[in-house]
């Protein structure tokens, strides 16, 4: 289905497990405090090695579409040094992911994720949301925010230990509410100014301390756009690694139609009919194909 002509889907294209949650990874997690274990498969020649550079994660083409590239550590010689981050097992050989930074890997390609995430088997567009995840967390934690002081990566890349003062930071993750309101026949959609051309989707925020997830539905709402909601239902969730968020989906049914929008989150926010966005030329572009805003609203689609 291309943007230009949304049509209407056989099913949702995105469907729970949504794209980027992490399939076929055996996470160990009683593994990675076992420092003599994890050396001896830093020097194991089957072990798998995902190298990175920045964020932007190694991809390669075949005949059926792009691949996450993973590199035998045999193929590169040596060892991998104590800072590589462990992911797991994938059919028992560990997979590590070593964050380039001197270009030993300037012959891969390396994409940003969201740009092949949709045209990714599901197993691999996981595993580099996984790796992208860990490496920008262990970007922004490199000094203690208790003392100051620098801190150091232990347990296989999952902890980072501030030996100064002794605090064990965990990698972090963001849940945010994603929305779907509905009223009769009708969806509401709207557009930030951060959005590509032509770009509608679901309303979507970050979930606030001391907030249950259909409180901070029904505040985002009400700020974003005035309406109250009536019934509010959770959908599905969804790892969204850009750079460290969990995408907590939900449907709504509105009080009424009459929009209050927030000009300063929102540039506008319209009720759509199905018809409209069936139509061969919708009048406007739905979010992309890899995204739980996609599923959300191509469900609803599908119930009329």
């Amino acid at each position: 289905m291309s943007q230009g002509r949304q049509g209407r889907p056989d099913r949702p294209r995105n469907p729970p497990p949504h794209v980027y949650s992490t399939r076929d990874l055996d996470r160990c997690a009683e593994l990675r405090g076992d420092a003599q274990w994890l050396a001896a498969r830093r020097r194991d020649a089957t072990s798998l090695v995902l190298p990175m550079a920045g964020l932007r994660v190694p991809v390669q083409e075949q005949e059926e579409g792009p691949r996450a590239r993973l590199l035998p550590l045999g193929e590169l010689g040596g060892s991998l040094p104590e800072e590589a981050i462990f992911l797991g097992l994938l059919q028992d050989r560990a997979v590590f992911v070593w964050p380039e930074e001197g270009g030993a890997f300037t012959a891969i390609d390396m994409v940003e994720l969201r740009s092949v995430g949709s045209l990714l088997p599901r197993r691999d567009a996981g595993l580099l949301a996984y790796a992208r995840a860990l490496v920008h967390w262990h970007a922004r934690h490199r000094f203690c925010g208790a003392c100051g002081r620098a801190t150091r990566s232990i347990h296989g890349g999952h902890v980072r230990l501030c030996a100064s003062c002794g605090l064990e930071v965990f990698p972090r993750t963001d849940p945010a509410v994603i929305v779907l309101v509905t009223f009769g026949d009708r969806c509401l959609l709207g557009r930030s100014p951060r959005f590509p051309a032509g770009m509608y989707s679901t309303l979507a925020g970050f979930v606030e301390p001391a907030e249950g997830l259909e409180d901070a539905v029904r505040r985002e709402v009400a700020e974003e756009v005035g309406l109250a909601l009536g019934a509010v239902r959770y959908r599905s969730s969804q790892p969204w690694p850009f750079p460290q968020s969990l995408m907590l989906g939900f449907r709504a049914e509105a009080v009424d139609r009459t929009l209050r929008i927030d000009h300063a989150e929102l540039e506008d926010a319209a009720w759509f009919g199905r018809a409209e966005l069936l139509a061969e030329s919708p009048p406007v572009r739905l979010p992309g194909a890899d995204s739980i805003a996609r599923f959300l609203i191509e469900e609803w689609l599908l119930e009329g």
